[in-house]
């Protein structure tokens, strides 16, 4: 079996998505520099771009064209940009930092914070939905992609998980309560990105059902793993304060389970993840191996 170096891979597909996002955003106003500025301060501070690596690799089980994917990517990306910039707002998780650095509304302000992340939300189906961007895409392809990303992170997605979390915080919860926040807040939107990599990659209803699945996982083992490092890592290792959850009184899989019986979830969440797609044999190695990351790492 040849060697697969994960860190190079992500990387790779991580750098793909930053070098289209550093060329296609920009301002189209002197009058929204200021706008524009606070976008790409958030959209280009780096971290692991999670999301389009997935997308790149449930894409390349079908197909090679990995041009053709970019701008999906990186629309992904801004969606969860927004996320991150709203999160962090004094009204929802109040946090200073991001990614080791001063999160946005600490540097632009809240106003401008809220509006960075209202025009990445609107950015992101402006990229998947214009055929000049997407020219090798069918319309109604770009429409299906585009009605699948605003259903995983609307109301009944990613946006309903955040408001239940919200809701949740310093009161009783319970497993339901719980695996609903993390069902919805997190892995709804990983599971809309191994989606669409089928959908791209013209895959059976089949395959799109197998990898939104095995993204829901992944999804869902990531927020244990976050949940278990808030509690174990230091503000260093993670770019953002450590212990907020338990400061805030958030729902947390640590604080429900225990450790040991969160890390044993998680574990079993990641092996049934690697199972579902070794139908797709050595194409699926990718994915396999992203799984595990998402278990083994510390930040």
């Amino acid at each position: 079996m040849t060697t697969f170096n994960l860190k190079k891979y992500m990387q790779f597909w991580a750098q793909k998505t930053e070098n289209w996002l550093k060329t296609n955003l920009s301002s189209f106003d002197k009058n929204t520099e200021g706008l524009t500025e606070a976008m790409r301060y958030s959209l280009l501070a780096g971290g692991k771009r999670l999301r389009p690596v997935l997308i790149y690799s449930s894409y390349g089980i079908f197909d090679n064209d990995f041009d053709k994917v970019i701008p999906y990517a990186a629309a992904v990306e801004m969606l969860h940009t927004y996320s991150l910039i709203h999160d962090d707002l004094p009204a929802m998780d109040d946090d200073d930092y991001r990614r080791g650095n001063p999160t946005n509304h600490k540097m632009f302000g809240e106003a401008t914070a809220i509006l960075a992340g209202d025009a990445l939300l609107t950015k992101a189906f402006e990229v998947m939905l214009d055929p000049v961007i997407n020219p090798e895409t069918e319309e109604k392809l770009r429409c299906e992609a585009a009605l699948k990303l605003a259903k995983a992170g609307g109301d009944r997605g990613m946006i309903a998980g955040q408001f239940v979390d919200v809701e949740s915080e310093n009161s009783y919860f319970t497993a339901e309560k719980l695996d609903f926040i993390h069902n919805y807040k997190t892995a709804a939107l990983l599971g809309y990105c191994t989606e669409l990599g089928a959908v791209l990659g013209y895959g059976g209803e089949e395959d799109k059902e197998r990898l939104k699945r095995f993204g829901i996982n992944i999804g869902l083992a990531f927020q244990i793993v976050d949940d278990l490092l808030d509690i174990s890592a230091t503000t260093e290792q993670l770019g953002k304060d450590a212990g907020s959850d338990l400061k805030k009184g958030k729902a947390t899989y640590p604080g429900l389970y225990g450790v040991d019986e969160s890390k044993k979830k998680a574990r079993a969440l990641i092996d049934e993840s690697v199972a579902l797609v070794d139908c797709y044999g050595a194409a699926s190695r990718p994915l396999a191996e992203i799984a595990r990351f998402v278990i083994d790492r510390n930040n």
